[in-house]
């Protein structure tokens, strides 16, 4: 799978994301097929902020909930979106972030692969 390639699939289950969900990156990475990738999701997420299209890339963490790629949203963008969305945030990390974890292995069919 090419770079482009594997970055659509990331942006296909981002987008799948429910509203007031999170998941990380390694999760993503995991239901591609590419356990090891994570912070090749993470490099997609930054990616995605040049995209004509809106990938909802404030609700992907790292796996301890932190919200690690904050400055690729400028200011306080990222935590502001979360918020919106009801997700409380305290010291840049969610709270109750396993409650709100979404899992696209367990959410999602396998049909990225």
């Amino acid at each position: 799978m090419t770079k482009q390639n594997f970055f659509n699939s990331v942006f296909e289950v981002v987008k799948l994301i429910p509203y007031g969900r999170v998941t990380s990156y390694g999760a993503i990475a995991a239901y591609l097929g590419a356990k090891s990738s994570s912070r090749m999701v993470g490099w997609a997420m930054n990616a995605s902020h040049g995209l004509e299209e809106k990938i909802p890339a404030h609700r992907v963490l790292n796996r301890n909930g932190l919200l690690t790629g904050k400055m690729h949203f400028g200011g306080n963008t990222m935590q502001e979106l979360l918020e919106k969305e009801g997700i409380e945030i305290e010291n840049d990390q969610v709270k109750n972030f396993k409650t709100l974890f979404w899992d696209p292995e367990k959410e999602l069919m396998k049909d990225f692969n």
